[in-house]
């Protein structure tokens, strides 16, 4: 299984993280079909829309609670190793975003 793993640079360039193949890093998220936003990553999750979530490690804990049950009530693993700011360039938005999900 070592070739199933590689190493991804992260949108902030400084950082690496060690991942399998099959898994989204935050620099592949704008050319994927996703959304942003609790609500609209909320959705998707309920539709099993979501192939990945990406949860902001700085977003309100009182605003991504929800989201983070349903994910673990999905089986779908939350990424919370990003900020806001972070996931709205990924998005190539211009402002931070809580929450992203990468689409089926």
């Amino acid at each position: 299984m070592a070739d199933d793993i590689i190493w991804k640079r992260l949108i902030s360039g400084a950082r690496y993280v060690r991942m399998g193949v099959s898994q989204m890093t935050p620099d592949l998220i704008a050319g994927t079909p996703h959304v942003t936003g609790v609500k609209q990553v909320t959705k998707a999750v309920l539709r099993d829309e979501a192939k990945q979530v990406f949860i902001a490690s700085d977003a309100d804990e009182r605003i991504v609670r929800q989201l983070k049950a349903l994910c673990r009530e999905k089986s779908l693993e939350a990424d919370t190793g990003l900020t806001m700011d972070e996931l709205g360039s990924a998005c190539r938005i211009e402002v931070g975003s809580a929450a992203v999900a990468i689409l089926r």
